[in-house]
């Protein structure tokens, strides 16, 4: 089985305004209110590819019951633990440019902490637990830790997708993927890349770090798989880029699920590239028709200097 948490989950509530006015009375001239959270959005997609999971983390108030609903309605296997206070929600205002106003998240108790590792209590060998997103403030900055010590004590392995100090803390924990983007991967060597090529030691990197695959996302260059001693290039798929809010998680998808069932890092890096792609080529997150339109297009070849 796999597993994905998300920890402080949000509506995304996206409303399109002509000409927004500070001070003034605006009217909306679209909105949508979709269900967000990273690991929520893995486990949609995977849904699409016709690949179970169970999606847990916290849920509360009638911002969660109504994530809860939309999950359930997709067919996607939950076990939130519930809290007491409201789940999030993140306002996305378009008007030309796009503001983000994001909401702080829950205060979680011990009790619905406690609770929350019971619903993890019963993975095991072979399953994977992703781990992605914010951490609520109230959880601390260690939460993500402990996660990952109950994970590895149940012999599961994880997937971990966050970044700075905390990528760098989990890589010693042999993650079965890390997936930062080249901006990411920067900041975490406190270096620039200039050509993907200047990319190549740095995911290396990652991998005697601990890492057991690393996948650096490059927007529209591509994106590269570092994997035992091989560097894997996919090259950018042309099309117009609608939607990159979940593309991430939509590559994460892709991977973690082609490879739960194969064992192939490059064939799931095929699936993932894809996956990533017709999220962005989308309105939402990929549908599985989309993905079926782009696999073929998905163009990987391995990198002669990688050795």
């Amino acid at each position: 089985m796999i597993y994905t948490v998300t920890l402080n989950p949000s509506i995304d509530y996206i409303v399109e305004v002509e000409n927004f006015s500070i001070g003034a009375l605006n009217r909306m001239k679209e909105d949508h209110k979709l269900p967000g959270g990273k690991g929520i959005n893995v486990s949609r997609v995977l849904g699409q590819l016709q690949i179970e999971s169970k999606a847990s983390g916290f849920l509360g108030g009638f911002t969660g019951s109504f994530i809860a609903d939309w999950l359930k309605k997709e067919g996607v296997k939950t076990n939130f633990a519930p809290v007491l206070d409201d789940t999030r929600i993140n306002i996305k205002l378009k008007s030309g440019e796009e503001t983000e106003i994001n909401g702080l998240g829950p205060v979680v108790t011990e009790s619905e902490q406690k609770h929350f590792f019971e619903t993890l209590a019963g993975i095991g060998a072979g399953d994977i637990v992703i781990l992605s997103g914010s951490v609520p403030p109230s959880l601390g900055k260690n939460f993500y830790d402990k996660i990952i010590e109950f994970t590895q004590a149940k012999k599961a392995d994880f997937m971990i997708d966050t970044t700075g100090e905390e990528l760098l803390a989990a890589l010693p924990k042999k993650p079965i993927l890390i997936k930062p983007n080249h901006h990411e991967l920067a900041d975490l060597f406190h270096v620039n890349f200039e050509t993907k090529e200047d990319l190549i030691p740095y995911g290396k990197k990652c991998l005697e770090m601990g890492a057991k695959h690393v996948i650096v996302s490059m927007a529209g260059d591509g994106a590269l798989l570092f994997s035992g001693d091989e560097v894997y290039f996919a090259k950018p798929i042309k099309g117009k880029v609608k939607n990159s809010v979940g593309a991430g998680d939509s590559m994460i998808a892709g991977f973690v699920g082609k490879f739960h069932q194969s064992g192939d890092a490059v064939e799931a890096f095929r699936l993932g590239v894809a996956t990533g792609t017709a999220t962005a080529f989308s309105t939402d997150l990929a549908e599985a028709k989309r993905i079926e339109e782009i696999l073929p297009q998905v163009e990987i070849v391995k990198m002669e200097d990688s050795k």
